[in-house]
């Protein structure tokens, strides 16, 4: 008896430990008005550039329309430019490892 109960435990924690990383792990996004903007000039408003900080993920707007500097490295990292800011980043993720300028 004791066991079967031991086993629902461990069952329950896995699983809430599965749903609170889904929660965090979610992809931001901009919001239309402002993905329409980065769509027409290519440039974010000055709130959105100071939320550019490492171990933030990109949007995927964003580094669409960001100008790659260096091609992707073996490491997975490559180095875009974004409104005169340059930034090393995770391809596959879109997380900032480093902002240089």
């Amino acid at each position: 008896m004791k066991t079967e109960i031991v086993k629902v435990l461990v069952l329950a924690s896995a699983i809430s430990c599965t749903v609170s990383e889904a929660k965090t792990n979610k992809d931001k996004s901009l919001p239309p008005g402002l993905e329409k903007k980065v769509n027409r000039t290519g440039q974010l408003p000055p709130g959105w550039q100071k939320k550019l900080a490492v171990g933030e993920r990109l949007d995927t707007q964003v580094y669409k329309n960001a100008s790659i500097m260096d091609p992707v490295r073996n490491d997975g990292i490559v180095t875009v430019q974004i409104d005169g800011r340059v930034i090393r980043l995770i391809e596959a993720t879109r997380e900032i490892v480093e902002i240089l300028r």
